[in-house]
């Protein structure tokens, strides 16, 4: 594997909506504590079967790990590629990396692992 890439690859995420990036090669590396993210798709129905319009969607606030940096001089990161992480709703940049959306993050934006 080259040094610049890594790969998402987890058996615990199958069968799921978000799994629609598996295998996906990132040639960009975060620095420091910073995290790559994919969001996951939002919710297109309620519970209930209502419809959800554009203009109503909110905003996902549960993503994929693509990629971490190393972490802080004395602080190593804790999430890996392929983790199912809870993260602030406006936390983060969006990017666009090879036509595909993506959010970078500090570690420290992230709320939770799943």
């Amino acid at each position: 594997m080259a040094r610049n890439s890594l790969y998402l690859c987890s058996p615990k995420l199958k069968n799921k909506k978000i799994n629609k990036i598996m295998a996906k090669k990132v040639s960009v590396t975060p620095l420091h504590d910073r995290v790559i993210v994919k969001a996951a798709a939002a919710e297109e129905k309620t519970a209930g079967g209502i419809i959800i319009p554009d203009t109503a969607k909110e905003k996902p606030q549960r993503g994929i790990v693509i990629a971490a940096g190393p972490g802080k001089k004395d602080e190593p990161v804790t999430v890996k590629a392929g983790n199912t992480v809870l993260y602030g709703k406006y936390a983060g940049t969006e990017i666009q990396i090879e036509g595909e959306d993506y959010l970078i993050m500090r570690e420290s934006d992230i709320l939770a692992i799943v």
